[in-house]
């Protein structure tokens, strides 16, 4: 059995049971160094498989070669390993070999579930995914998505909002969404979530300080009824009170 779990956003708390079940049973772990790390109290004597930033097709195939052999194997990724996470890729793989290997996906606490519990309720209403990461998906498509999703007003959850390599992403992106939303919107900010050294800031798409916003961020962009009180952000459902 291929297991592909996601972790969650960072602490063990919000591991789900079952993958929490499945880390301990596996006697075969596949991950990404520092998704490794998060985990190392709970996989001593294990079998490890390690590699570092960018070696996702290489962790996958890895894995199913393991698997293949008749073994039990983990896949980790963080978040929910069906969201960005490596559910996608290692079904394309063994679709592509055609491998005769029994896959199962831990479902995990993907960040924008773990951001918008800590920032109010900013999902209440539909909500999207857009990931500003242009390595696999050209940023055209981005731009046409981000338009999309901003004209029919949807909550927003920018994934891989801001890096080193790709310092402006995010304003591109907020200039694309500022068509459609006024600069009042709420923005809600999570960085390391449900990690030590976490940070959750609401603010406005004018007022949101980019130099805050990393790859360990998401940023949650509230909708047109989207509000701030006690310091928690609501997106109305739409009862009648």
């Amino acid at each position: 059995m291929l297991y592909v779990v996601g972790l969650g956003p960072g602490s063990k708390a919000m591991m789900t049971q079952e993958a929490r079940e499945v880390i301990e049973q596996t006697k075969t772990i596949v991950g990404y160094a520092t998704y490794v790390r998060l985990i190392e109290d709970m996989i001593e004597g294990k079998e490890l498989v390690v590699t570092g930033m960018r070696g996702e097709i290489d962790r996958c195939k890895k894995a199913l070669e393991i698997a293949q052999t008749g073994k039990d194997v983990a896949i980790i990724s963080s978040g929910d390993a069906g969201v960005y996470g490596m559910a996608g890729l290692i079904m394309d793989l063994a679709s592509k070999q055609d491998a005769k290997v029994e896959i199962k996906v831990i479902p995990g606490v993907t960040a924008s579930i773990a951001a918008a519990a800590h920032l109010g309720a900013p999902l209440m209403n539909d909500f999207c995914h857009i990931s500003l990461s242009d390595l696999m998906t050209p940023w055209e498509v981005i731009e046409k998505r981000l338009h999309a999703a901003a004209a029919a007003d949807f909550v927003i959850c920018l994934y891989n909002p801001r890096s080193k390599g790709r310092p402006h992403h995010l304003r591109k992106a907020l200039d694309i969404i500022s068509q459609y939303k006024a600069g009042t919107t709420v923005v809600g900010i999570g960085k390391d979530v449900a990690r030590p050294k976490e940070i959750d800031e609401i603010t406005t798409i004018d007022d949101l300080d980019e130099t805050m916003v990393n790859m360990t961020s998401i940023v949650i962009v509230g909708n047109k009824e989207t509000y701030v009180h006690d310091g928690r952000m609501i997106t109305p459902r739409g009862y009648q009170l």
